[in-house]
């Protein structure tokens, strides 16, 4: 395509060559385990350098703008190649460049690790099973609830099933374990398989800025949160307004619909409540949400918690109830899909939240979030957030507070983005609803 608007070869080549280089650079010909969003984001960053270098190579004169506009109509195009090729690639390729993996655990980290292999196929790797290390006489003081369902092997075989199944990579997935059993795994894989990868234990202080240092053969590992720039988070500010309005437009319908399935079931109480939560900074707001609820909600939950002692360990374990006989007849559908939350695009057209961010977390709350609660109010509370799009109701309260530290520790614009995607896929799913 660039001979149409070119005359010489050589400027075609340099072209094709600067592209090829750019590419290169960016590890875009490398057969990896990155993740779909790795590689988009990838393909995105390696693309907008592409199309900037390349107004190097454009002469000045009449046809210069003309040039530019067709410049990024071929970048485009490229990326858009580029993402289908790799794709395929992946696909027509996978038995071949596949890694396999055998992950030593059965807990909740190996659960999570084969749930992200298998709903993530462009990451190229293959679970053959899991090791069960629950062995009192190799390791009298492990001991890891079996929640993966097939493919458990007992830790003494590990070697034979490394053999047998043809194992490529080793993922040792307990966090927990201590450094002679770190060791004793490490001595049994060593030269065994080609890659040996591990969960440390992080205590959610490791980030993307984290940094591996050499003190005087010492390793230190350095930690700290990024700043975020003012073009971020006026981006980020952009993203929340065209979110808002988009979501407001869907919000009018859905008002009508509530409306009528209420007043169908004798329910005329007001179709909105507000609830104060806990804003950045720490400052209290009032929180849009569908009333999913009967009127006098809260007294009725104290009431079922003095009469039903689970009820009460429940609530206070999670903050919320699995099967919870306070919601509606509209409630019910609202929250399946998650759309009880749409009424807070008010909010985030207030600047009082944003599109991704933290739970909006009860005041009441606040003694149970310990360490985290620097790390929440940090941010502004999202309408959606990293608990939503990994787990949503299946996952504990203790581990939404961790994944709003990571959120906080680990923002960019490209994690929201990444996160708006899953939580819509998951809505349209109806997984995990809330």
């Amino acid at each position: 395509m660039m001979l149409i608007v070119r005359d010489s070869m050589d400027y075609t080549l340099r072209f094709v060559v600067l592209y090829l280089m750019i590419q290169a650079m960016f590890g875009h010909y490398r057969v990896s385990t990155l993740l779909v969003w790795e590689e988009v984001e990838l393909l995105i960053k390696s693309h907008l350098c592409f199309y900037m270098a390349s107004l190097l190579l454009i002469p000045i004169g009449k046809k210069s703008v003309y040039l530019l506009v067709f410049n990024l109509l071929i970048t485009f195009c490229m990326f858009v190649f580029d993402i289908f090729i790799s794709r395929s690639i992946r696909i027509v390729l996978r038995d071949y460049a596949k890694e396999r993996v055998l992950i030593i655990g059965t807990g909740r980290e190996a659960e999570q690790l084969d749930h992200v292999v298998k709903t993530n196929r462009f990451s190229l790797m293959e679970v053959v099973g899991f090791i069960d290390v629950n062995d009192k006489e190799l390791f009298p003081n492990m001991h890891q609830e079996v929640l993966v369902k097939k493919n458990i092997y007992p830790v003494r075989d590990l070697v034979d099933i490394i053999e047998q199944q043809d194992i490529d990579t080793a993922i040792i997935a307990i966090s927990d374990a201590t450094k002679e059993q770190m060791d004793h795994f490490m001595s049994i894989l060593y030269n065994k398989v080609e890659k040996i990868k591990y969960l440390p234990r992080t205590s959610g202080m490791v980030t993307f800025d984290t940094k591996v240092q050499d003190f005087d053969g010492l390793l230190v590992v350095s930690t700290a949160k990024g700043k975020t720039s003012k073009g971020a988070a006026i981006m980020k500010r952009i993203i929340d307004i065209a979110g808002g309005i988009a979501g407001m437009i869907l919000l009018l319908p859905l008002y009508f619909y509530v409306k009528k399935k209420n007043h169908a079931n004798g329910d005329y109480d007001p179709i909105f409540f507000t609830q104060e939560r806990i804003g950045k900074d720490g400052k209290p707001f009032k929180i849009y949400k569908f009333r999913t609820m009967v009127p006098n909600a809260e007294q009725v939950l104290e009431q079922l918690m003095e009469e039903n002692p689970a009820i009460r360990e429940e609530y206070e374990t999670n903050k919320k109830l699995r099967d919870d006989p306070r919601i509606t007849a509209a409630g019910k559908v609202l929250r399946e899909k998650s759309l009880d939350e749409f009424p807070q695009f008010i909010n985030v057209i207030k600047g009082e939240m944003s599109m991704v961010g933290p739970r909006p977390y009860l005041p009441r709350e606040i003694k149970d979030m310990g360490m985290y609660y620097n790390s929440v109010i940090g941010c502004t509370p999202g309408v959606t957030g990293m608990w939503q799009s990994h787990g949503r109701s299946d996952v504990s309260f203790d581990d939404r507070l961790k994944m709003d530290d990571y959120y906080y520790r680990n923002w960019t614009i490209w994690l929201d983005m990444t996160i708006l995607i899953k939580t819509v896929k998951m809505v349209f799913k109806g997984e995990g609803a809330l």
